[in-house]
């Protein structure tokens, strides 16, 4: 399968899939915990809609050209939450599932590194691909091609502020330069 391009309004509208899904299954929960960066504008959104508070958990697992290769799964030290204590049903949101290591190392982290007993932890994203070794308990779409997946804001990722900047003084400034290859 050909890599999948996705816009700003296809994302969006994929996020509100999501949201109704999670909705029509008459679960409840009362943490959301997003996985930066990728499930951080899943996790504010729906976090929005549900009026449940969020909390960011950052991880890192792709670096090399294009953040397309795929490494060891860094943890960050700490939950950043804005709460006294986290939620004892927990959905946890990233944007994809790939190979699924990510989401099958963060719950038991969870589960180990939280100080408050949780009850149930259940995932949502928005692209489940056939490769993954977890199948999330919500998603958008299943990609049985496993195609590499060109989000609306991986652009920022080639940007440099110099040149942005020469971008919105209205001076030619080579799309590579700004978008990458």
């Amino acid at each position: 399968m050909p890599d999948l391009y996705v816009s700003w309004s296809d994302y969006h509208q994929k996020i509100e899939q999501l949201a109704t899904q999670i909705y029509q299954s008459g679960w409840e929960f009362n943490q959301i915990i997003c996985l930066a960066r990728g499930g951080l504008r899943v996790g504010d959104i729906i976090s929005r809609i549900y009026d449940q508070p969020l909390a960011i958990l950052a991880t890192s697992s792709y670096s090399g050209s294009g953040k397309q290769e795929r490494g060891n799964l860094t943890f960050s030290r700490h939950m950043t939450m804005t709460t006294e204590k986290l939620g004892s049903r927990i959905l946890l949101v990233d944007d994809l599932v790939d190979s699924g290591v990510t989401l099958q190392e963060t719950i038991p982290w969870l589960k180990e590194n939280d100080e408050f007993p949780i009850e149930e932890i259940r995932t949502a994203v928005l692209w489940y691909k056939a490769c993954s070794a977890i199948v999330p308990d919500y998603y958008v779409d299943y990609l049985a091609d496993n195609p590499w997946i060109h989000q609306p804001f991986e652009h920022y990722e080639y940007m440099k502020p110099a040149d942005l900047a020469e971008k919105i003084r209205g001076r030619d400034v080579p799309a590579e330069r700004l978008y990458g290859n």
